[in-house]
């Protein structure tokens, strides 16, 4: 028994090695690619995609050694087949023939087919075991319209497609897995994930933490405030709210415990700020970077429009930190390192950020960006003696920044599959008149009905998968209302966001209800509440013009006035207070300005944000200004 055992854990060791020169190898594969672009289109995305595959059925076993020891060799057969089945039937993928349209009129080969169904079923399989079964339902459940639609009733009814016709349009095209999503995942967000597992190891993280401590921790409910600003230099290039969430709550969240904050309000509170990160320029997780290729607009552009919007989600966040600490009599932390000090050890580590955000906005390639990024953050590492790195902790790196990109790069190569079949069989008109007929033809209907579908949605996918299947299907119906392109699309972005932190299921918030000890569904309605302006910028988007579009600055600076006015309005309303408390008059009048401010024309939110005003200078009294003060 002892005997078998042994050789169980030296399997599992030795796959585990395997699996690490593998992420090394497939990191320094994608910089290569980056800098040279040598492989076409069709040659790269499944190679890349089979070597994701691989690296998941090695990493993420069938059965789990410590719990049915004596099924994982069996399993671990099984898993080693489906790698071998995968490099099988990518390189048909990758020798197919496509100057030879012979194919398009005799169809596929049989061992061509196969070849397809195969990537397909383990592509699922891969998906089951990082993204989970809800992405593998959706993805089935698009692939039998494809394959039933001409039996369905007429009202949603499309042509029925052969599976030859379907492994040929998602598998030996740049459609389907091979398409936009996994290209994106594969060129720009792979290399900018390896960016952020590079600036962890180097020590840069822990820079941006110390430096927001230094800024906020000395103000009342320090911790919390320092919690969001780092969340919002952290996040932005993490890619996941998530991950982010584990990484600077553990360090945040017991000292927010420390200072008084309730378990659950310490959770939500990073929760909150790290799904923010998402929304934060430069990088703004993978999504921003789906956008950019849907809608065919320059990232940097994309990256302008978006700072103003995020700026104000931080500041919404702010204020309702500040609130807490203020109703629950939180002072700050009694020691914090100067900022002088921080930035004298880490200074260096601004500048990587600095460059690739000039280079962003000067429109360079992003994936070229990414690539001179990572080679800024080793490079300013290694000019100073405390952060230098040695080559065991490069190769960390490089090991953890593949890790990383696995379930992005399967989740985006499955939603692939969802747009595919959109594009193949023509539902997403459809699902636009339906979502019209069914809000009304009324924008704000329309709004209500996204942001369900969002919620939805998130409860089982990755934030850049939500974005990609709703903006499919309903993007157009915005456009169709009146909306812009990249406004609509920056709705359906931030609103994809929100599953982070809506109860019932707030990954964000349960995973920082772990690190706090706290009740996961108290930790998400804390969350939620945090993040209310994940909810309301979007609608400030629709009705006021808060994505500038270049031509109308007094409308834009208006647009972000009236949002403020909105954020004060809200927040008065559900804390009760905003310098002091507030009356329930008070709230009641706040309460109903918001709701002016967001539907009404331009003149009634002028009035609506003057009386905002005036009863936030009404709401500081000389008496209490002592009490408003003494810690900020």
């Amino acid at each position: 028994m002892t005997t078998t055992s042994s050789f169980r854990q030296v399997l599992a060791d030795k796959i585990m090695f395997v699996a690490t020169i593998a992420a090394i190898i497939l990191s320094a594969f994608q910089i290569w690619q980056g800098i040279t672009a040598e492989l076409s289109a069709p040659i790269f995305r499944p190679i890349h995609l089979s070597w994701v595959l691989v690296l998941v059925f090695l990493v993420k076993p069938l059965v789990h050694i410590n719990k049915h020891p004596r099924l994982y060799l069996p399993a671990r057969l099984i898993d080693i087949t489906f790698a071998g089945l995968t490099m099988w039937a990518v390189l048909r993928v990758i020798q197919f023939d496509y100057d030879d349209i012979s194919f398009l009129l005799d169809g596929l080969s049989s061992a061509d087919q196969l070849a397809g169904v195969i990537i397909i079923a383990l592509l699922l399989e891969a998906t089951r075991r990082t993204v989970g079964l809800v992405m593998v339902a959706i993805a089935l459940f698009f692939l039998g319209y494809a394959l039933f639609g001409d039996v369905l009733p007429d009202v949603v009814a499309s042509k029925g497609f052969s599976v030859e016709e379907i492994i040929r349009f998602h598998i030996f095209s740049t459609n389907g897995v091979f398409g936009a999503p996994l290209a994106i995942a594969a060129g720009v967000v792979f290399i900018f994930v390896l960016f952020g597992a590079f600036l962890q190891v180097s020590g840069a993280g822990q820079f941006f933490i110390d430096g927001a401590f230094s800024v906020a921790g000395k103000y009342r409910g320090g911790p919390a405030k320092a919690s969001v600003i780092a969340s919002a230099a952290l996040g932005s290039i993490s890619g996941s709210a998530i991950a982010n969430t584990v990484t600077t709550g553990a360090l945040t969240i017991p000292m927010m415990k420390k200072l008084g904050y309730k378990p659950e309000q310490a959770a939500g509170i990073e929760a909150a700020a790290s799904t923010g990160g998402q929304i934060m320029p430069p990088v703004m997780g993978a999504g921003a970077f789906v956008m950019a290729q849907f809608t065919g607009i320059p990232y940097s552009e994309i990256l302008l429009v978006s700072i103003a919007p995020a700026i104000l989600y931080f500041g919404c966040t702010l204020l309702y930190v500040h609130l807490m600490a203020c109703k629950l009599g939180l002072q700050g932390m009694d020691t914090v390192e100067k900022l002088s000090v921080v930035l004298k050890q880490g200074w260096h580590f601004l500048v990587p950020l600095i460059f690739i955000t000039t280079l962003l906005l000067m429109s360079y390639s992003p994936v070229l960006v990414g690539v001179a990024g990572c080679a800024a953050i080793l490079t300013a590492a290694m000019c100073r003696k405390h952060s230098r790195l040695t080559f065991r902790v490069f190769l960390q790196g490089m090991k953890e920044g593949a890790l990383l990109a696995l379930p992005i790069s399967v989740a985006c190569a499955t939603a692939g599959i969802v747009v595919g079949v959109v594009g193949q069989t023509g539902i997403g008109l459809q699902f636009t008149q339906f979502l019209i007929a069914l809000s009304g033809g009324h924008l704000w209907s329309v709004l209500g009905l996204i942001a369900i579908a969002a919620v939805i949605l998130g409860m089982g996918l990755p934030v850049t998968a939500a974005y990609i299947v709703l903006s499919i299907m309903a993007v157009p119906a915005l456009t169709d209302l009146g909306l812009g392109l990249l406004t609509a699309h920056m709705i359906v972005f931030w609103l994809s966001q929100t599953s982070n932190v809506t109860p019932p299921i707030a990954l964000a918030a349960f995973a920082g209800a772990g690190i706090a000890n706290a009740s996961p569904m108290k930790s998400a309605v804390q969350a939620f509440k945090l993040a209310q302006g994940f909810f309301l910028i979007p609608i400030m988007m629709a009705f006021s013009g808060l994505i500038y579009s270049g031509d109308n600055i007094s409308g834009f600076v208006f647009a972000i006035i009236t949002t403020i006015g909105l954020i004060l309005a809200f927040a008065g309303s559900i804390e009760g207070r905003l310098i002091n408390p507030l009356s329930l008059i008070e709230r009641g009048i706040l309460f109903m300005l918001a709701g002016s401010i967001i539907f009404t024309d331009s003149w009634i939110r002028m009035v609506g944000v003057a009386i905002i005003a005036a009863i936030v200078l009404f709401n500081i009294r000389p008496k209490s200004s002592k009490l408003a003060i003494s810690n900020d």
